[in-house]
């Protein structure tokens, strides 16, 4: 009895959630979107998705030839700039740019009617004057004082922090602090200084932040700035996320798996982590061998052909996270992410440890 009630309900839950996940908000062909990192990979194939369906994407790069190639693939709508996420400069320079093009229009001044739980669900338009007033039996809702709604479109709808990098990644050990350094300013500093420039635009907008973190965010599994900087992006959007809520807007994390990116490329990962064992003192080469060099190059190669190519999966979880009515707080991209490392990153550190040490090198002075 308590069995099919408890299935039933469930039922329910899942239906009601898939029915308020396919709503989208409305007026694609209005909203600005900023995305970083589009010069190749998750970012370039989004810009492309969003620029297809109408959207007026802004697409930031880090090299000219790689903006190039993105307008060369898009419609006139789709604008290109040039953004370091390490230079303060460049990224004040490209809020300014932003600013310039989405001007500074938004939902200031009003409260929006909202769906419990989920974004507004009632689109930006001017209403009657007796209804905006709010006067009572007359207007839009007679009876009764009416409901104040946004009355401007949207300024910058969405932001999406896509831009990383992963290398140097090596043993602790192996790395200097200028090493971290180099990947915590990309892929967590520079994304947190982007979010504050552009968190004026993006509140009276009542839009969207989607922060690019990885399952590496759950699940620590080599040295090196890159699992560090992830599990930065998780606690950054998290406390956020709570900060905006009052402010309508959503903030949603994006944690892929493994993927055939620029990030995975084997050949840059293997020749930064042979530079790194070749400047490491002789007591240190003896403690780990050659051979904990040879097997990491072969796990990076394993690891490559492991992981899908089939980026979609990742820029789907962004889109529905930028246009969904109701998005979620967290989306995890690829079978990997959702049938391993979600389920490992709940496990004991005991269990967790001993099915990760299967995967890695054993060093030449080390137990087995």
């Amino acid at each position: 009895m308590w069995l099919y009630v408890v299935a039933s309900l469930l039922g329910l839950f899942l239906l009601r959630r898939w029915h308020r996940e396919r709503q989208t908000v409305p007026r694609l062909s209005e909203k600005h979107v900023l995305i970083t990192g589009c010069d190749s990979g998750f970012g370039s194939l989004l810009a492309r998705q969003l620029d297809a369906r109408g959207m007026r994407v802004l697409a930031a790069c880090l090299t000219e030839a790689g903006a190039a190639q993105l307008r060369a693939a898009t419609s006139d709508r789709l604008q290109t700039v040039l953004l370091d996420v390490t230079s303060s400069k460049s990224i004040a320079d490209v809020t300014a740019w932003v600013r310039q093009r989405v001007g500074d229009q938004g939902t200031t001044g009003l409260t929006p009617l909202l769906s419990p739980s989920c974004h507004p669900i009632i689109p930006s338009f001017t209403l009657p004057i007796c209804a905006s007033r709010g006067e009572a039996g007359t207007g839009l809702w007679a009876g009764g004082a009416a409901p104040a709604l946004p009355i401007s479109f949207p300024g910058l709808w969405g932001l999406v922090n896509n831009a990383g990098i992963s290398i140097p990644t090596a043993p602790n050990e192996w790395l200097s602090k200028e090493d971290f350094v180099k990947v915590l300013n990309v892929n967590l500093v520079g994304l947190v200084e982007v979010t504050l420039s552009l968190l004026p635009l993006l509140r009276r907008a009542r839009g969207r932040v989607v922060n690019v973190a990885s399952v590496m965010g759950r699940v620590s599994c080599f040295g090196g700035g890159y699992c560090i900087s992830k599990f930065g992006v998780e606690a950054f959007s998290d406390s956020l996320r709570r900060e905006l809520r009052p402010f309508g807007v959503r903030v949603s994390i994006i944690e892929p798996g493994g993927f055939q990116t620029g990030i995975i490329d084997p050949a840059p990962l293997v020749k930064g982590f042979v530079g790194l064992w070749e400047r490491l003192p002789a007591e240190a080469q003896a403690a780990y061998g050659r051979h904990y060099v040879d097997k990491y190059a072969k796990t990076t190669t394993l690891l490559q052909r492991l992981s899908s190519s089939r980026l979609s999966h990742v820029t789907d979880a962004m889109t529905h996270a930028l246009l969904s009515r109701c998005p979620r707080s967290r989306y995890a991209a690829g079978w990997d992410a959702r049938l391993i490392f979600v389920p490992l990153s709940y496990c004991p550190a005991w269990l967790s440890d001993t099915i990760i040490g299967l995967f890695l090198p054993i060093p030449a002075s080390g137990i087995p």
